[in-house]
Formats: structure tokens, C-alpha cells, sequence
């Protein structure tokens, strides 16, 4: 899909609409190859507006332009929502937001709307709708535009990344000022880069020293595998507070940027950690007989850790449509690949020395 950061296809102000349609104002939005046209009436306080949104993708999508009475975010907007049905006809309604697992259902707004309708018009969709403005003697609004996939007549998400989350900003309808709402991923970064680290690099570092630095004399190895295991749960403890504040939308004006797969299965590797690091310290002695469960409890537990964070992380990037021959996940999946072969070499090193000291033992045992 083509998406233009800047403007719309065509400048707003070069736009003919069919049938005579004027408007007095425009602007092009700044993502989405979006742009909107209106024309104010003060004595009524009301809006005919017209949303625009052109694409050369040619597979089935929906278009929502929005207002927001209260905040800035997602949740409490009131959209206008259009997209074209499988026989060809046009879908256009309103759709109150009420939650992030909205599938944009039909329903009355917050404030008049009259005279919703849709069109294609080309490689271009356009809503028109005539709207009051939510708060008396007030101008300006908090307004939002998305698109996304349709899938047999229903609204699927839109992306969660790229233009899909700088689609917001405040408008006035008297002047014309346009304030775009900028995102920032530097967040979605610090999110990604402390999980990443700390329970899909340190956390199977810290499994490896267990597994094979115990073979050697004294206590470094356990001393060593507490601190490696600690530090990897503490950045992905801090990584999972990020996750929290951005499923809440903090650092993304109110939008959630987080799936609930995603955000499950994070809970859950917290979860885990926690208990691995309480289980680990009240652990039983070596020589009490429950200490065999102790072991097969903490070694799947961990691994099993180990596996759903690969798992999540993997989940992560495609929820930011990072593919493969993106670098950060190729780079990621490099490093997964390293650790899996380490661990094959220890493996097979550790299996060589246990069945060497047992023909040894063998043959002694022969001599005797």
C-alpha cells in the first residue's frame, strides 16, 4: 500500500467534487492520503463536511474520519465510517467509539449528525455528512482519521504502526489551523529493546551458566546465574511497565498500541519470573528428597519461560509489521540463532565428557 506522509494525492484546493458540491475551506491531512473540506455556519454552529481519502491499493478497505468531544485518544471519538460492500453499494453510518475492541458498530453519536453519505469516486472514497459541533460557541476539535481492511462487509483493525498512528491533531473550523498530534515509537523502542534483552538474550544466558557452569568447582556459576537471571527480570519488568502505559495509550495521545495477544502473554511471562525468582530463593536443601520436584518444577518453568518470550517478541514484530527482512526482527532472529547453536555446542560438549567419564569409569570398574 501506498501511504504519502505528507499529503493527499492531489491538493485539497485543486479538488472538484460532482454534482456541484462547494466547499469554502480544506486541508490536506498529514497522513493517510487524506484531506478534509468544509464549510462553517456560525449562526448554527454546524459543519458540511467532506473526507477524502485516496489509495492505489485496490483491496477492500474502510474509511473513518472523527471527533473527539473529551480527549485527544481513541476511545470516546465519534466517527463517521464509510467503505464499499461486496455488491458494490456504499456503507455509510455513524459509530460511537466506546472501547479499543471496537468493530466500528453502527450507532447515534454524541451530538446531530444529518445528511451521512459515500461515494468512490476513482481510487478515492468520500464521506459527506452535516454535523453540530459537540461544545457551544467552541470551534476548535480534537478530530482523528484512520482506514483499514474489510473483510466480508466488517471493519477489521487498521495498523499499528507507521501513518496509521499519526492520524490525529485539533482543527479549527474558523480559522483553518491545523495541529497534527505527533506519536512517538521512541516508547514502542524502549519497550521492545528491554524485553528483548532481558528475557530473549540475558534470561537463556543465565539458562546456559546453570545448565553447564555447574560441571565446574565451587559456587561463581549459581553466583552468576542469580545475577544474570535478576537483572534479565528487572528490564523485563521495566520493559512490561512500558508495555502497560502504552496498551493504556500513555505516550501515544490516548491510542492503544498493543495487541491483547501481545499483551497476555507479557502478563504472563511477569507472572512467571516472579514466581521462578520466589520458588528459586525458598528452594529446598540438596539433600531434602523433594528437591527433585524442586528441579523438574524450576527447569520447565524457565525454559517454558524462555520459549513464550521468543514466541512474544515474534508476536510484537508483526504486530508493528516488522517482517522477516526487516532488520530488527532479522537481527533478532540472527541472535536467536546463535544462542540456539551455543546451547547445541554446550550440549553436545557436555554429553561427550559425560559418556568419556563413564567408559573410563567402565573400564575401571572391568580392572577390578
Amino acid at each position: 500500500m501506498f501511504f504519502c506522509t505528507f499529503s493527499a494525492a492531489e491538493p485539497c484546493g485543486n479538488h472538484r467534487f460532482h454534482g456541484g458540491k462547494t466547499f469554502a475551506s480544506c486541508t490536506d491531512l498529514p497522513s493517510l492520503n487524506c484531506s478534509l473540506h468544509w464549510n462553517f455556519h456560525s449562526s448554527s454552529q454546524t459543519v458540511d463536511i467532506a473526507f477524502r481519502q485516496s489509495s492505489v491499493d485496490q483491496n477492500p478497505r474502510w474509511i473513518s474520519w472523527a471527533i473527539n468531544p473529551h480527549s485527544k485518544g481513541m476511545v470516546g471519538s465519534q466517527a463517521l465510517v464509510a467503505f464499499q460492500r461486496d455488491d458494490g453499494t456504499m456503507m455509510a453510518y455513524t459509530s460511537p467509539i466506546t472501547s479499543y475492541a471496537t468493530q466500528l458498530q453502527q450507532g447515534d453519536l454524541s451530538f446531530p449528525v444529518d445528511r451521512v453519505s459515500s461515494i468512490v469516486d476513482g481510487n478515492e472514497m468520500i464521506i459527506f455528512a452535516t454535523l453540530m459541533l459537540p461544545a457551544a460557541n467552541a470551534t476548535t476539535v480534537n478530530h482523528l482519521w484512520q482506514q483499514g481492511p474489510l473483510v466480508g462487509n466488517v471493519p477489521r483493525m487498521h495498523r499499528l504502526s507507521g501513518p496509521n498512528m499519526a492520524s490525529t491533531g485539533t482543527l479549527d473550523f474558523l480559522s483553518g489551523k491545523v495541529v497534527v498530534h505527533k506519536t512517538s515509537s521512541r516508547w514502542k523502542i524502549l519497550h521492545g529493546v528491554l524485553c528483548i534483552l532481558g528475557y530473549c538474550i540475558l534470561m537463556p544466558i543465565g539458562a546456559l551458566i546453570a545448565r553447564h557452569g555447574k560441571q565446574g568447582a565451587g559456587t561463581t556459576w549459581f553466583k552468576l546465574h542469580v545475577y544474570t537471571q535478576c537483572t534479565a527480570y528487572s528490564m523485563g519488568l521495566g520493559g512490561g511497565i512500558v508495555g502497560i502505559l502504552l496498551w493504556h495509550g500513555v505516550g501515544a495521545n490516548g491510542v492503544k498500541t498493543c495487541g491483547a495477544s501481545h499483551q497476555y502473554i507479557g502478563i504472563a511471562l511477569l507472572c512467571l519470573g516472579f514466581f521462578q525468582g520466589i520458588i528459586g530463593r525458598f528452594r529446598p536443601h540438596k539433600e531434602d528428597k523433594k528437591r527433585v520436584y524442586f528441579k523438574i518444577f524450576h527447569f520447565t518453568m524457565g525454559y517454558g519461560t524462555i520459549g513464550l518470550s521468543i514466541v512474544n517478541a515474534l508476536l510484537g514484530f508483526h504486530m508493528v509489521h516488522l517482517g522477516i527482512k526487516a532488520w530488527p526482527q532479522l537481527t533478532f532472529i540472527v541472535v536467536m540463532s546463535l544462542l540456539g547453536t551455543c546451547a547445541l555446542i554446550l550440549e553436545g560438549f557436555s554429553w561427550w565428557k559425560w559418556s568419556k567419564s563413564a567408559i573410563i569409569t567402565e573400564g575401571a570398574l572391568e580392572e577390578i
